[in-house]
C-alpha cells in the first residue's frame, strides 16, 4: 500500500497597509503564489493579528495611522520574533537603520513590483529555514577573541557583555564568525544570509553591517573596498 506524504501547510503572512488598494493587491498576488494571508491596516491592528495569527512573516508598512510600522516592528519582535519585510517611501539611510534596529529583515521602497516583494519573501523565508538547519548541525558556540557566539541560544556576547541583536544580525554574524578573519564577498553573504543569487540588496547589506558594527564594535567588521567584509578578533 502506498501512502500519500501529507502536504505541506502554506506560510502565513500577514500585509500591514493602510491603502486598501495596495493592501487587498498585494494579497491577491501573495494568495495566487500560495501564502495564507492576513490583512491588517494599522498599527494597532497589526500587533493583534500577529498574536492571534502568529503569521511566518511580516510585510508591514512604515506609514500606519494608531502607530507607524517601526513601533510595530519594536512590539512584535519583543513578543515573538518574526521576519519582517518593510515597505517604505522613505529612502533616507538613517530611516532605514531605525527599521533594522528594531528587528526588519529587509525593505522594499515604494512604488514596488510585487514581483520583487515576492522574491524578497521567498529569500527570507528560505534564510529562517536554512538557520534552524544550520542551527542542528553546526558547532554549538563560536568565539573570536572577546565576541562569543551560542548558536543554540541564539546569543552574543562580547567581553561577556550580552549584546541584543536581531535575528537577521544575528544570521549575518554567524556567517561572518564561522570564517573569522576570511574576507567573505558581498555575494556570498547575500547568498548566504539572504538566500539572493546576486548581490541586488548589497544597500541593505550594508546597512545591516553598520547596525551589526554599532553594537559589537565597529573595528570588529572590515570592510575590504570592492569585496566584501571580514571579522576580526
Amino acid at each position: 500500500m502506498t501512502t500519500t506524504p501529507a502536504a505541506t501547510e502554506p506560510a502565513t503572512l500577514l500585509v500591514v497597509e493602510d491603502d486598501a488598494t495596495i493592501n487587498q493587491a498585494l494579497a491577491d498576488r501573495l494568495t495566487a503564489e500560495g501564502f495564507a494571508v492576513v490583512q491588517a491596516y494599522d498599527g494597532p491592528g497589526a500587533v493583534a493579528a500577529h498574536a492571534q495569527h502568529r503569521p511566518d512573516l511580516v510585510v508591514l508598512d512604515v506609514m500606519l495611522p494608531g502607530f507607524d510600522g517601526i513601533e510595530v516592528c519594536r512590539r512584535i519582535q519583543a513578543s515573538r520574533p518574526v521576519p519582517v519585510l518593510m515597505l517604505t517611501a522613505r529612502v533616507e539611510e538613517t530611516d532605514v537603520l531605525v527599521g533594522l534596529a528594531v528587528g526588519a529583515d529587509d525593505y522594499v521602497t515604494k512604488p514596488f513590483r510585487s514581483r520583487e516583494v515576492v522574491a524578497r519573501i521567498r529569500a527570507l523565508l528560505r534564510r529562517v529555514e536554512r538557520a534552524r538547519e544550520l542551527a542542528a548541525s553546526a558547532p554549538p558556540r563560536l568565539e573570536v577573541g572577546a565576541l562569543a557566539v551560542d548558536r543554540a541560544a541564539r546569543r552574543v556576547t562580547v567581553s561577556g557583555e550580552v549584546v541584543h541583536l536581531t535575528p537577521l544580525e544575528f544570521d549575518l554574524l554567524v556567517e561572518l564568525a564561522d570564517a573569522a578573519g576570511t574576507v567573505r564577498t558581498r555575494e556570498d553573504l547575500m547568498r548566504e544570509v539572504w538566500g539572493w543569487a546576486d548581490a541586488r540588496g548589497t544597500r541593505t547589506l550594508d546597512s545591516h553591517v553598520k547596525s551589526l558594527r554599532a553594537k559589537i564594535g565597529a573595528s570588529r567588521v572590515r570592510t575590504v573596498h570592492g569585496v566584501g567584509y571580514a571579522l576580526e578578533a
